[in-house]
């Protein structure tokens, strides 16, 4: 059988250190501890956050990507132009037909043909081109002239 100790048995006596835990954030913050750290003259910083503790929403982003839209999109897109509408209000009563009529056969919304008449809405050349089929008048390109 072979032996369990391969040598002689010797005893390791060297000193072990055990050294204090550091102590944690939670603990530095004690209003004990600062204090007594300041009566012993240990140096003690001290660091006010900013806004700290109050209720206010940061607008700081929003403000940021706002600009940013504005740099790089226009502020307002193309309504539809007063020739545009009146083009199609006028042909529209020609035909005399109502704006719900007008939007059952272009597919729409009364609402669409609404804001069309209105000037509200911003133009698209797709729905355009449905009511120039069904009023049988030119609403795209250079009108009246």
């Amino acid at each position: 059988m072979p032996s369990r100790f391969g040598g002689a048995v010797t005893q390791d006596w060297e000193p072990v250190v055990l050294h204090k835990s550091k102590a944690k954030a939670q603990d530095l913050r004690d209003p004990k501890v600062v204090n007594q750290a300041l009566r012993s003259g240990a140096p003690v910083q001290t660091i006010k956050k900013f806004d700290a503790g109050s209720k206010k929403k940061i607008a700081g982003p929003v403000v940021h990507a706002r600009k940013l839209d504005e740099g790089t999109e226009p502020a307002a897109l193309d309504r539809v132009s007063t020739n545009v509408k009146q083009a199609i209000q006028k042909a529209r009563l020609e035909k005399k037909m109502s704006q719900a009529e007008l939007a059952k056969q272009i597919n729409e919304q009364p609402k669409v043909v609404q804001e069309y008449e209105n000037g509200k809405a911003v133009s698209n050349q797709a729905v355009l081109g449905k009511m120039e089929r069904v009023l049988g008048v030119k609403l795209r390109g250079k009108i009246g002239k």
